[in-house]
């Protein structure tokens, strides 16, 4: 009987090695120092507050998304986004 009875947790869960003896794993040789804080940071969050950041975050790209939205129909009346005429 596996410990983890998700399919595919054991095989992910096998990938990565001891942390004594090993290097880190090949995803975190792309990460930047900012971002091992950032990890760190959500990491050290409780669950409340890991929460309310997603929150913050899915409204923060919602309003993104009506800004862009805002500033295509803007370009579309200023005529803008028309393809030059040969």
């Amino acid at each position: 009987r596996s410990l983890f009875p998700v399919p595919g947790v054991a095989e992910f869960a096998a990938s990565f090695k001891s942390p004594i003896t090993s290097s880190p794993p090949k995803w975190m040789a792309e990460l930047e120092n900012d971002d091992i804080d950032m990890l760190k940071e959500l990491g050290s969050l409780t669950t409340a507050n890991l929460m309310e950041k997603v929150r913050g975050l899915q409204n923060l790209a919602y309003q993104l998304g009506l800004d862009e939205s805002r500033e295509m129909t803007r370009g579309k009346f200023l005529n803008i986004l028309e393809k030059p005429k040969k």
